[in-house]
């Protein structure tokens, strides 16, 4: 999956209006009209043309899809003002498009103020099986010993399992 399918997906799932998708990325330190918000909820016209932005889709790089993030824990949650000696924003963590998956899944369950729990019955609606184990190991910062990528397979029914309990 791509950053916009992931994009397209997690609107659809927790139900995000156009404007509040501006708002979103605001409050996660990027600029965006509405117009280029849909434009980034479109899909790549097809394989070749992926890469390329055209006039009615525009390409979610990692730092977009990370700043959407960002701000929709602020969206979700509130501005927590920073503690002395810390920085006004966080440091972006996407370096590679290995770890998007991980970072989608502990951001929103950041926003969304989820528990494990709470992420094992959300996989389980969608029809996905998951120890407290194997999602503590897609939760750990990438480099720990424990750590493990966060397939699409995971990413897709989180989703999915997100739909279907914020829609019904």
């Amino acid at each position: 999956m791509d950053n916009n399918d992931l994009l397209i997906r997690l609107r659809y799932a927790l139900d995000i209006k156009n404007s509040d998708m501006v708002k979103i990325f605001e409050h996660g330190g990027k600029k965006v009209t509405k117009d280029e918000v849909l434009k980034l909820l479109t899909k790549a016209p097809d394989e070749e043309m992926d890469e390329m932005e055209t006039e009615d889709h525009l390409k979610c790089d990692n730092e977009s899809l990370e700043r959407f993030l960002n701000g929709l824990i602020i969206f979700k949650r509130g501005k927590q003002e920073p503690k002395p000696g810390q920085p006004d924003t966080s440091p972006l963590t996407l370096k590679n498009s290995n770890n998007v998956n991980n970072v989608l899944l502990k951001k929103v369950k950041i926003a969304l103020a989820l528990t494990s729990e709470d992420i094992i019955d959300i996989l389980d609606d969608a029809g996905v099986t998951i120890t407290k184990g194997e999602l503590g190991a897609l939760l750990r910062k990438e480099g720990h010993k424990n750590y493990k990528e966060c397939g699409d397979k995971y990413a897709r029914n989180f989703l999915k399992g997100l739909a279907i309990q914020y829609r019904g």
